[in-house]
């Protein structure tokens, strides 16, 4: 993955490595972006480093986060509104 480092509009065409990625979604600073596409299972990497698995297809320009990635090292939660672990 690539981390953002300022906000990208969606529909953005970044070069990454001399590798053209259209990005899906708006992004603000701090998000993760996949750089390559992955499958179930694959590992997700950050500067190099695992930091956990695809819990479904990631395509090129999606946003990598809770929702199709867990942590192989730690628990991963989300909140709810109220503050509850979801």
């Amino acid at each position: 993955v690539a981390v953002v480092r300022c906000p990208i509009e969606a529909g953005t065409t970044l070069d990454v490595f001399g590798q053209p990625v259209k990005v899906q979604h708006a992004f603000t600073m701090g998000h993760k972006i996949a750089i390559r596409g992955m499958s179930a299972c694959d590992k997700v990497l950050k500067y190099g480093v695992s930091i956990g698995s695809a819990t479904q297809a990631i395509a090129i320009g999606d946003h990598v986060h809770l929702h199709n990635m867990k942590s192989d090292y730690t628990p991963t939660y989300a909140l709810t509104e109220d503050g509850e672990v979801a």
